[in-house]
């Protein structure tokens, strides 16, 4: 019985480090980027990630509003485990873009189960406005991406049909004081 027990606690053992392992040299990591509400963010996503040292910029994918990147975990986040990585990261990233971008980790949601959404809106005139509506509408529980451009005069949503409908978003919008444009 002594046996059993001491070989289950090295088994035990052995995989904790292993979860405290991280790679060694340089990888490509793909996160799903908070704050990329409109195609012109994407040369700022570009010049905030320059201010991060070790952390390079390896391409986005504006229309999934997901980033990969490439570092070595051992130099970019030292002494960082796997689980604490991301965190750092973005700990990283919101100050460099004056905190209007931020990481999570890519959708895990099939998208044929997921639904666009478009409502167009009055009295978008700047980027602020765009960001200020993006900010409300991606924190909607359901919404896994949103857009917000006012020179469309339109926000999008992609969004879990199971966590939240159109009219969730509208009547969020309006109680923000935000006028819809009626079709």
């Amino acid at each position: 019985m002594t046996k059993l027990l001491c070989l289950s606690l090295m088994l035990i053992a052995t995989a904790v480090q292993a979860q405290d392992k991280v790679a060694e040299g340089p990888q490509k990591v793909k996160y799903q980027i908070t704050g990329m509400f409109m195609p012109d963010r994407e040369a700022d996503l570009k010049e905030a990630v320059a201010k991060i040292p070790e952390v390079k910029l390896v391409s986005i994918d504006y229309k999934n509003a997901e980033a990969t990147f490439e570092f070595d975990v051992k130099k970019a986040f030292p002494g960082a485990k796997p689980n604490q990585i991301m965190e750092r990261f973005e700990n990283l990233l919101r100050p460099a873009s004056n905190y209007t971008f931020g990481v999570k980790p890519v959708r895990t949601i099939p998208a044929e189960k997921l639904k666009t959404i478009e409502i167009a809106v009055v009295g978008l005139d700047c980027r602020a406005c765009s960001l200020g509506l993006y900010e409300v509408v991606i924190k909607i529980e359901g919404v896994e991406q949103a857009t917000a451009s006012f020179k469309d005069g339109r926000v999008t949503a992609l969004i879990d049909p199971e966590k939240t409908k159109r009219e969730t978003i509208e009547d969020l919008l309006r109680k923000r004081g935000v006028q819809l444009k009626m079709p």
